[in-house]
């Protein structure tokens, strides 16, 4: 199976498993011409999904803030995809309401991502957040000091912060590693992307946290990002929640000590009910009978 077809199934299924998106209503997807939102915009429509793009120039880094309009319009005109794209100027806002460059850019653009949905009748705002986004969360919030909500990072499926009683927010890719992404659209699509030059200045604390990830392998940024899932669990048993989280986090608790290494795939096969199918770990082995997991020792 190609790398293509696997991320493909990848996100379909997570998509799928999440309840983020339906195939019969339009997503707005925020495309910066970054190789992550690229990426989502291609996936998505390879899924089936109706996209329509939403593109911010925050005229913040001169004639590439430019360029990467530029890609962007190309790049929406090539693949017959609608585009909405707004300018700003961030810095006026920042001054105006005493913000960083960082907030002021985030309350824009999700006000806007609202508006823009709304136009286009939009069921969700799909946003390009991964796994590697994931993990600098964690650190960024545990350098600055958190409690469990902190540690629970991103969900993929939340309200929009500007709008909470509007469009929701879809993170379709927070089942994927950059190093994935950037593999599929290089060596599979055959797919360019622009860089933001500013996520090399490492006066940034997040651009920072993400040079200090290029040193951790994929699995560890997988099981970062595992872990936030996990404490998102927490937080909905905590809550009365009978979220796919919170059944994770049940059935994580159950198997502890039997070193299962993959809880999803055995909590996907009881929902769909595969009587006889078999999971082995080192220490033990789980079978599911009756809609019901048996465990024993080996």
């Amino acid at each position: 199976m190609t790398v293509y077809s696997r991320l493909l199934r990848r996100v379909s299924t997570y998509i799928r498993q999440r309840g983020l998106l339906e195939k019969n209503k339009p997503v707005l997807v925020c495309v910066s011409g970054g190789a992550d939102s690229v990426a989502l915009l291609d996936v998505l429509l390879r899924a089936g999904y109706t996209c329509v793009a939403a593109h911010c120039n925050f005229h913040l880094r001169g004639e590439e803030s430019n360029r990467d309009e530029a890609f962007v319009r190309t790049l929406c005109n090539r693949l017959n995809v609608p585009l909405e794209v707004q300018a700003f100027d961030t810095a006026g806002y920042a001054q105006e309401h005493g913000l960083s460059i960082e907030m002021a850019a985030r309350e824009l653009r999700y006000r806007w991502f609202d508006e823009a949905a709304q136009a286009h009748g939009c069921q969700a705002i799909a946003v390009a957040h991964h796994q590697n986004d994931q993990a600098e969360t964690l650190l960024l919030n545990l350098r600055r000091g958190t409690g469990i909500r902190g540690l629970a990072g991103m969900r993929p499926l939340s309200p929009n912060p500007m709008a909470p009683e509007s469009v929701p927010v879809v993170r379709p890719l927070l089942c994927t590693t950059r190093d994935y992404i950037e593999h599929y659209l290089r060596d599979k699509r055959h797919q360019d992307w622009v860089t933001d030059s500013t996520n090399s200045d490492t006066a940034i604390t997040r651009n920072a946290i993400r040079e200090q990830l290029r040193s951790y392998t994929k699995a560890e940024v997988e099981h970062m990002s595992q872990t936030a899932e996990y404490i998102q669990g927490y937080i909905d048993l905590l809550e009365g929640k009978e979220t796919r989280e919170a059944g994770l986090v049940r059935l994580y608790e159950s198997l502890r000590g039997c070193n299962f290494a993959e809880i999803d795939k055995i909590y996907d096969a009881l929902l769909r009910g595969e009587g006889g199918k078999t999971f082995t770990s080192k220490t033990h082995k789980a079978t599911i009978k009756h809609k019901k997991l048996c465990v024993t020792s080996v």
